[in-house]
């Protein structure tokens, strides 16, 4: 297992190793174009090379890349084919920095349920996998459940990923947005529990990612709200 963060590409892709070295991180997670915009402009090819060869030479791997907030599987048609696109752009994007995959959030069901959504989703993931490369992992991260949020249990998730049915689409958990979705992550017990229904129903080969937060809010809050770690409700007994 290797230790990093998320960091700041700013000023060029490279910078993004800078600052991962700066702080020890054996691995990183990058925005390749501002979460809260569709509009996104493609690195140079000078800043993607520097970026994979410092990235190569400090042994900072792997990579991750994150989608924009934007993205949701659950929209109208129009926020759908955005959704569409801009995953393929990230998948795409991350074959030319030598990520090993992308990670987003489903999105809202808008209130319609889960079930009215599943098909949808399952479709639009499986459009995106055949527009991009074959060797960047599509990666869920589940949610907090916050509002009409899709994927905060891990029976959806892997619904979800039953549907599609492909081999490059894994998991990314988030350990505060476990705890707001009602998965005790500060209780031994609780762990045991959560992560024998994570095997249960998805499969643990699918877990290559873990978003170590501490939460703002409590057990089952539903809010997503992060927290340094051994700050919030998960607590240093929790992450131990």
């Amino acid at each position: 297992m290797k230790l990093g963060a998320h960091v700041s590409a700013a000023g060029g892709l490279d910078k993004a190793i800078d600052r991962a070295e700066s702080i020890g991180a054996e691995t990183i997670q990058i925005f390749a174009s501002s979460p809260r915009v569709w509009s996104s402009k493609e690195p140079a090819e000078e800043n993607i090379l520097a970026f994979r060869e410092k990235s190569s030479t400090a042994n900072i791997l792997p990579v991750f890349l994150h989608a924009p907030y934007l993205v949701n599987m659950g929209g109208d048609k129009e926020l759908l084919e955005k959704s569409i696109e801009t995953l393929v752009y990230h998948l795409k994007i991350g074959e030319k920095v030598g990520a090993t995959g992308v990670i987003f959030h489903l999105g809202s069901h808008k209130g319609v349920g889960f079930e009215a959504v599943l098909g949808q989703a399952a479709s639009a993931l499986k459009q995106v996998l055949l527009q991009s490369p074959s060797d960047v992992w599509l990666i869920i991260e589940n949610s907090a459940g916050m509002g009409s949020h899709v994927g905060a249990s891990f029976k959806e998730i892997g619904q979800i990923i039953s549907e599609v049915d492909s081999d490059q689409v894994m998991v990314c958990l988030d350990t505060q947005h476990c705890l707001a979705s009602g998965y005790n992550l500060a209780d031994a017990g609780g762990i045991t529990e959560a992560m024998d229904e994570f095997d249960r129903e998805i499969g643990l080969s699918r877990l290559v990612v873990v978003h170590a937060n501490d939460s703002k809010t409590p057990l089952g809050s539903g809010v997503d709200r992060h927290e340094n770690i051994g700050e919030g409700h998960l607590g240093i007994n929790g992450f131990e």
